[in-house]
């Protein structure tokens, strides 16, 4: 049998982010992270559902993450998950359609944020953030590419005034792919914004990018917008959903989730 939408099965760690949400590092619900690291000895663990819709294929992953901040403006962070895929496929003897499923583990990731600037009247906080993907999710099953990949991503946030504030990411992700598989490293890049309505409630949204350096394919464009609510301190509920502005991408992107950060760091009074 074959998919009738033909999912390359890449694996990237970006590409992973983008296109399976299973990037828990992100400033949920975004894929556009900002450049504030966790205060030190402050913690956060974090969870949701994500869906995806593209033209043959319906894919769900389920993922969790928890962070720390080890160090003044360092934050060590680790994510895993589950997932589950349903494909729309045809069998090439009989022509007929039937409907096929998988469902295992995410791949396991590695982050850091190092915020090695901070922000002044003209220029924003600014991060690095390099990753690295561990080929945990089985790749029989075609739910990774049973290879190792990294990623490093510069990220700059601006506040543009009391409520509302500015974050770009660029990154590189180094993609070793499946010998089968025509797919080079990945650019990515994309803005993000956030404005605060209310004290317990923010909109956020983004327009994301990535392009395949060496197969030829077309600069996949995806926007996303939601909101964040805050009930009480330290803890966040989060909603969004976005679709494909231009090349290959999902039809459709959704998602839902919590942040819970807590510690032991005080604040400072500014």
């Amino acid at each position: 049998m074959r998919n009738v939408s033909e999912r390359k099965i890449v694996g990237g760690l970006v590409t992973a982010v983008v296109l399976t949400a299973s990037g828990a590092f992100a400033a949920r619900p975004l894929i556009i992270d900002d450049a504030d690291p966790l205060d030190f000895k402050k913690f956060k663990a974090e969870g949701g559902a994500y869906y995806e819709k593209d033209s043959g294929c319906k894919h769900w992953d389920f993922p969790f993450g928890v962070a720390a901040g080890v160090f003044p403006s360092l934050e060590l962070g680790a994510g895993f998950g589950g997932q589950f895929e349903e494909r729309t496929e045809i069998d090439e003897k009989s022509g007929d359609e039937c409907t096929n499923s998988e469902n295992g583990i995410g791949d396991l990731t590695l982050v850091a944020k190092w915020q090695f600037l901070g922000e002044t009247t003209w220029l924003p906080r600014q991060a690095i953030v390099p990753a690295v993907k561990f080929p945990t999710s089985d790749k029989d099953k075609g739910l990774g590419s049973g290879k190792t990949n990294y990623d490093l991503t510069w990220i700059a946030s601006k506040s543009l005034c009391e409520k509302m504030n500015a974050h770009i990411n660029v990154g590189y992700s180094w993609i070793s792919a499946p010998a089968d598989e025509d797919v080079g490293n990945i650019l990515h890049y994309g803005l993000a914004l956030d404005y605060r309505i209310v004290d317990a409630l923010q909109w956020v949204g983004e327009v994301f990018a990535e392009k395949e350096l060496f197969s030829g394919a077309a600069t996949a464009i995806m926007f996303n917008t939601g909101l964040r609510f805050s009930p009480t301190e330290g803890l966040t509920f989060d909603i969004a959903a976005g679709s494909r502005l231009a090349g290959d991408a999902p039809d459709l992107i959704a998602t839902a989730g919590l942040t819970w950060e807590f510690g032991f760091a005080k604040e400072e009074n500014k």
